[in-house]
């Protein structure tokens, strides 16, 4: 009795931590109309200053000429750009960039290929140790797998409109979207966060964050902030804070996009999906102290707690699909009131969530009923992520560092281009052991499915059904990469 009460309990409060975070959507959304006029506005000119690009890269032998090429189409004065090719590749990237390289600086370009004997820091290393000799006011970065617009630094400059700005942030397009199913669904949840949460936040004068990559610094800020750390795998959102605790207000443009490509492939975005999880949770433990002792007004207090806060919702998750199941038979077993009335609780985050990227779609694309359409399949999946971004959460915790695992770039758009089974990047991808956890998840929550028909407990159903689908797919999806590894290798 006393442990079917724990077992009770648990799963309540497990409830109503989901209920916190998951009903954010209805405060995003209250801002978003109250907010909906404060549009950033623009200088009709800007000065043509002296622009630093970073391109920090690691092993994109697939990607990294597309990017170098892009780059060198940005329309701005060639005299008046510094191009720092940031490589710490350890494979053919190395041979590729340095081709290219040197192609666009008998061009003409400015175009440095920096080599580093270690890959301390990482991606924070590389940007820091390329800050040293960069010479621009501003400095733009760009991932690997971006491919940046002609207009860029024409667009983005022009935000700078005063000395506080120190940051301008465009939002990510996506290249390959419709490749597949895993790549529609990423894009649902990605603009969730690029067209409603970062837009809101930085009209109600809440903290953004810098995304890593299609931006623009003052360089200026960026070392008043105390540059680059390397102590979090999340140097982009710590950074972020750090210069606006400072007092450098920074700029979000929602409708001018730099397009990227997304993973397509589930063990890619399970380690981009840890890293980012992972890397919250280590720059919430490092700099909350130091945003509630600011002098920063409570609602911009409370709002950064809780952006650097909301991956806690995936413990309790899983705890909540995992206590689902044997609360079935512990109701069944005795006289107990229908405590799977809770499961309003999760209706109301679930409605919450389900508003929140129904904006996101309506705001920006024209055929948002059919992305919107995928709801159901993107929350799955965030149940079927819980047990990885759980095991991110646990680390960040426990200050556990790891090495900053990059996500494979594969240089496709299109069903037709590059098959990913040729990809040497994907042989190298690990499977993780808690993808046969993932599977004995799902088993075990089709055996709550099962019992939830069984025992007719409706209001168990949709729950436990979200849980199998989420668990299936994201360790079936795992696996199979693993076998098309092993085909490959023994051919």
């Amino acid at each position: 009795m006393i442990f079917d009460e724990i077992i009770l309990f648990t799963y309540i409060f497990s409830l109503c931590v989901i209920l916190i975070f998951g009903s954010h959507g209805f405060v995003m959304i209250f801002y978003h109309y109250k907010y909906r006029k404060n549009i950033p506005q623009p200088k009709e000119t800007h000065d043509e200053d002296l622009v630093t690009i970073q391109l920090p890269m690691y092993n994109e032998m697939y990607v990294a000429e597309r990017l170098i090429n892009a780059i060198c189409e940005i329309d701005y004065p060639k005299d008046k750009l510094e191009i720092q090719v940031l490589d710490d590749s350890t494979d053919e990237t190395v041979d590729i960039v340095a081709k290219a390289v040197k192609q666009k600086q008998a061009e003409g370009f400015d175009i440095q290929h920096v080599r580093r004997t270690s890959r301390l820091g990482f991606k924070a290393g590389a940007l820091k140790e390329g800050l040293k000799s960069a010479k621009g006011k501003y400095v733009a970065i760009f991932d690997a797998d971006f491919i940046p617009k002609v207009d860029f630094l024409r667009k983005t400059l022009k935000y700078f409109t005063n000395d506080k700005i120190g940051l301008v942030q465009t939002r990510w397009e996506h290249l390959n979207e419709n490749y597949s199913i895993l790549t529609k669904i990423q894009a649902l949840a990605l603009d969730g966060h690029f067209v409603i949460e970062q837009t809101v936040r930085n009209k109600a004068g809440f903290f953004i964050q810098f995304n890593g990559t299609g931006g623009v610094w003052l360089k200026e800020c960026i070392e008043d902030a105390g540059n680059w750390h390397a102590d979090t795998l999340t140097e982009d959102l710590d950074l972020s804070y750090r210069a606006q605790l400072k007092g450098w207000k920074f700029i979000y443009l929602r409708d001018f996009t730099t397009p990227a490509e997304l993973p397509v492939e589930m063990n890619a975005l399970k380690a981009q999906q840890f890293r980012w999880t992972k890397g919250a949770i280590e720059t919430g433990m490092k700099l909350l102290p130091m945003v509630w002792k600011g002098k920063i007004p409570l609602r911009v207090k409370l709002q950064a707690t809780f952006n650097l806060t909301n991956n806690l919702v995936f413990p309790f998750t899983l705890l909540a699909g995992i206590l689902n199941v044997p609360l079935i038979f512990i109701k069944n077993a005795g006289p107990y009131w229908n405590f799977f009335n809770f499961m309003a609780i999760f209706v109301t985050a679930f409605i919450s969530t389900f508003l929140f990227y129904l904006f996101s779609q309506k705001d920006v694309h024209t055929d948002w009923r059919k992305k919107i359409a995928l709801f159901p399949l993107f929350m799955a999946g965030s149940m079927g992520f819980a047990l990885n971004n759980t095991r991110a959460v646990i680390e960040g915790l426990m200050s556990r560092k790891s090495e900053f695992v990059r996500t494979p770039k594969f240089n496709v758009e299109k069903k037709t281009d590059q098959s990913t089974v040729k990809n040497k990047y994907l042989a190298k991808t690990k499977i993780q052991a808690s993808t046969y956890v993932e599977l004995m998840l799902a088993v075990y929550c089709l055996i709550g499915v099962g019992a939830a028909i069984y025992f007719m407990e409706i209001a168990a159903l949709p729950f436990q059904l979200m849980f199998f689908i989420g668990f299936a797919t994201v360790s079936i999806m795992s696996l199979k990469q693993s076998f098309t590894k092993k085909e490959r290798l023994a051919s």
